[in-house]
Parts: structure tokens; sequence; C-alpha cells
């Protein structure tokens, strides 16, 4: 059974958009299978109470989602620690993707990426969900709609993206404007995500000058913090993870890039999001040594 576990970690991820509550879905079909007698499909079987119970947290969570301090942003997964990374399409991991998920009803999100994602037929759909095929075939259209309108452009080469996001970072660091402003698209926006736990921009930032001004500001913060700036693949896409001189997580960054410039840095450093990805750094802390010092 273990070796299904990418796979509905891959489905529950999608679907949540966080990180433990995707874990905590999975464990629970697994302890609810290991109840169940006579299952003929243990991979339909599994898929179908993942699926079924990560709708109905959405639902749940739709009130909670509307009281966040802040800009709400996916609990970020690094390529190599993260199950979702052996799925299919790296980009269906990317935040620009999740978060356009979340304009979706939770059974539309459900049936799209059941079916243009991970590739399940309408009619096995239909019997996962316990609805009609035609139902489930409208779901997807509509879906399918809303995403395809607004669905993220990536540069098609990996190593492209890689390479200007190694000079992003290095002139992030660099504190230089000018080169910054080169890099950024004109629109360029910048998204935190502090949860009201963590000191973050409570709203976007939005304008190559004013983006490149706020990122050179960062960076005299790296410098005088002595953080470590480590670039990794973050959801599929270029990022990297900001550690303290101890290895504590600061702050974790992915960068879409559009058309050969980056045009959204999305940033998380609510510390409730990134546990998962090993000790994380007090950054109010940081600030008031900083202050003191």
């Amino acid at each position: 059974m273990d070796e299904l576990r990418p796979l509905l970690f891959s489905i529950a991820y999608r679907m949540l958009g966080t990180v433990s509550d995707a874990e905590d879905v999975v464990q629970e079909a697994f302890v609810r299978y290991e109840r169940a007698s006579d299952v003929e499909s243990p991979k339909a079987w599994l898929t179908a109470v993942v699926t079924r119970l990560a709708i109905d947290q959405l639902r749940s969570a739709q009130a909670w989602r509307e009281t966040y301090v802040g800009e709400w942003l996916p609990e970020p997964v690094v390529e190599e620690d993260d199950p979702a990374a052996l799925a299919e399409q790296a980009d269906t991991l990317s935040m620009a993707f999740l978060l356009l998920l979340e304009r979706l009803s939770p059974l539309e999100r459900a049936v799209f990426l059941l079916h243009d994602v991970f590739g399940y037929p309408f009619d096995e759909i239909a019997e996962l969900l316990g609805r009609s095929s035609v139902a489930c075939r409208q779901l997807g259209t509509r879906a399918r709609q809303h995403v395809e309108a607004e669905k993220p452009r990536f540069e098609a080469s990996r190593r492209e993206r890689d390479e200007l996001a190694t000079r992003f970072f290095a002139a992030v660091q660099d504190g230089s404007v000018d080169e910054l402003v080169a890099m950024l698209a004109a629109d360029a926006v910048v998204v935190g995500d502090g949860g009201g736990k963590a000191p973050q921009w409570k709203t976007p930032i939005v304008g190559a000058e004013r983006v490149a001004k706020l990122l050179a500001g960062t960076g005299a913060q790296i410098r005088t913090f002595g953080l470590h700036l480590e670039q990794r693949h973050v959801n599929g896409q270029p990022g990297a993870i900001l550690r303290t001189q101890d290895g504590e997580i600061a702050v974790v960054w992915t960068v879409e890039i559009v058309d050969g410039v980056v045009q959204t840095l999305r940033s998380v450093i609510n510390p409730d999001k990134l546990r998962h990805l090993g000790p994380v750094a007090d950054a109010r802390a940081l600030l008031r040594a900083h202050r003191k010092g």
C-alpha cells in the first residue's frame, strides 16, 4: 500500500494546499482501509476516501480562510522532501496553479484534478464521488473553463528558469536595484504570507521599481542577520530557503517566471506553514535582537 502514498498525497495536497492536512487526510484514509473489508481496488477505494475527506475539509475551511490575517498562500513543498514531486506535472504543483484552484468549488476542484491532472476517466470519478457521469462531466467542463482562462504560463525550459532565478537571487542578496528591475516584469508582484504570526507584507507590492526597492532592502536584511540563501525548487518552480546561521528556516520563496522575467515572488514566513520542512526561526526575535544590537 505504501506505493500509493505519493499519488494520494499529491491529490490531497493539490486539493487542500497544506502539507499537514494532506498528510492527515492520507493517514486517515489508510486507517479506514485497515478497518474495511472486501476492497476490490485499493487504489480506487483510497482515492475515493482521500478525495471525499479533502472535499469535506475544504468546505469547513472556507470560513477560516476568510478571517486569515493578510494574504493566504499554500504551504510550500520543497522538491526532494515532497512525495508530490513524484507526480506527473510539476506546473500543477505551483503556487500560482494552487491559488487558481482556490476559486473553484470543492467538487469542481476534485473533478478537475482527478480528470485533467491525474487522468481518471469520468465514469470512474463518478463512482469515486457518488455522482453521475454526466454531472462529473459538467463539473469538469465548468472547472476547465475557469482554469484555462487564467492558467499560469511558465517558461518551457526548466534550465532557463533556474538560470534566471540564480541571477535574480544573487541580485537580491547584493541589493542591486537596477539589476533587479531588469529581471522583473513591469507589473511584477510580491506577495507575503505571515498569517499574523511573523512580520510580512499584508498586501501585495506591485510594480518593478517598488518590488526592486523592497527586495534590495530585503537583501540588506539578509546580510544584517547573516542569513544563508539556499536555492531550491519550491512547488515545482525556482525558489529558495533563507536560513539563519543555526540552520533554522526564516522564510521560503518561490518565483514565477514568465516570458524571461520574474512575474511574481511569493514569500511564506508564517511559522505554521514551515515546520514540516524543519526547525523554524523566530522572525520577531531576530528583529528584536537586531534592534537591541
